[in-house]
């Protein structure tokens, strides 16, 4: 597996080294239209290069789709890859971008890959070998008081009423609580150690699943609400330092109950 994971960084960063090449801090779109049609350039720039790359190296593994996203996956492998996660900072000049590949057999990440181009930042992860940033092992929180807590979240697609009510539940809590778009990047600060636990209900796969392997390698505790192991097609997940995470846990789903 280790020899499979240098492959895969190489594909993902030769990848991330293309779409710096068209990078720019003054990009400003005027419109959504813009950022779809930037969004679809990135994705397909991308996807030409990482899906027959991985194909070459893993041809038994299968491509998640956009019909995978929001579902439970079939047994096996399968390349779970964000060709641009946070495109909409890279379209905003905003340098919280990356590409992301991670490995998923029977419902379970076992290899995952995010790179930050700019910065030249990668994190890597193995099941059972760790989680690292350029090669420097990482560490969750230590913290075991929620009111010493720093919560990040990225806000759903519908459920807003929901998500506002278990905001201000959590405020009444937590040391404070930060929201960010992509959801990648608040899952590495947490396995790094800078924040304390990240929440989303409504998570797509190709969002979550190389954090949900960092995070956890990274000595991280990641379920759904309902405090079951987190799987592929669950709606919503916690991931959390193991000293935190069953108290914010109960809040979330006593919020849920009223």
């Amino acid at each position: 597996m280790e020899k499979l994971l240098d492959q895969v960084t190489a594909v993902v960063i030769q990848a991330g080294r293309k779409l710096l090449e068209g990078y720019a801090e003054t990009a400003r779109p005027a419109n959504k239209a813009e950022m779809a049609v930037a969004g679809r350039r990135l994705d397909e720039l991308v996807t030409g290069i990482v899906k027959p790359g991985l194909a070459d190296i893993r041809p038994e593994a299968r491509w998640a789709g956009e019909e995978q996203e929001m579902a439970a996956l079939p047994a096996g492998e399968w390349w779970v890859v964000d060709p641009i996660e946070g495109g909409v900072n890279y379209v905003h000049g905003m340098d919280q971008w990356a590409v992301t590949a991670t490995l998923v057999r029977d419902g379970v990440p076992v290899l995952a890959v995010v790179h930050q181009p700019v910065g030249d930042r990668t994190w890597t992860a193995l099941q059972g070998g760790g989680a690292f940033l350029n090669g420097e092992p990482l560490s969750v929180s230590a913290k075991t008081d929620v009111d010493a807590a720093i919560v990040t979240m990225t806000q759903p697609r519908t459920q807003n009423r929901r998500f506002g009510d278990a905001v201000a539940t959590l405020l009444a809590s937590v040391l404070f609580i930060r929201s960010t778009v992509p959801s990648t990047f608040p899952q590495l600060d947490l396995a790094a150690g800078h924040v304390d636990a990240y929440w989303q209900y409504e998570c797509d796969l190709v969002g979550v699943a190389a954090g949900v392997l960092l995070v956890s390698e990274a000595g991280g505790v990641v379920t759904d609400l309902q405090g079951r192991p987190w799987k592929p097609g669950q709606s919503g997940i916690l991931a959390a330092a193991p000293g935190v995470h069953k108290e914010l846990l109960s809040l979330l789903q006593a919020e849920d109950v009223h």
